[in-house]
């Protein structure tokens, strides 16, 4: 089994899953994990780790900075 490392701790579950999505689109494998204890009945979105295999670690920071430019957060 591969091991699962870190490459993004996410500010919640719908940045985590964007995170996701740019990683599926560049044929990366994750998982999400909670960042903190976290207690069922709470509304607050807790942090989230996206984790991926070890062996893709390098492959995933390139993707995700590739569709994460400065360019896309900055409006004319």
């Amino acid at each position: 089994m591969t091991q699962m490392v870190q490459v993004v701790l996410a500010d919640g579950v719908v940045d985590a899953e964007e995170v996701q999505t740019i990683l599926a689109n560049a044929g990366i494998e994750s998982q999400l994990e909670p960042a903190v204890d976290h207690h069922p009945a709470g509304t607050e979105d807790a942090p989230q780790k996206v984790l991926v295999p070890e062996s893709k670690l390098e492959e995933a920071l390139e993707a995700i900075e590739a569709l994460s430019e400065p360019d896309e957060l900055v409006g004319d």
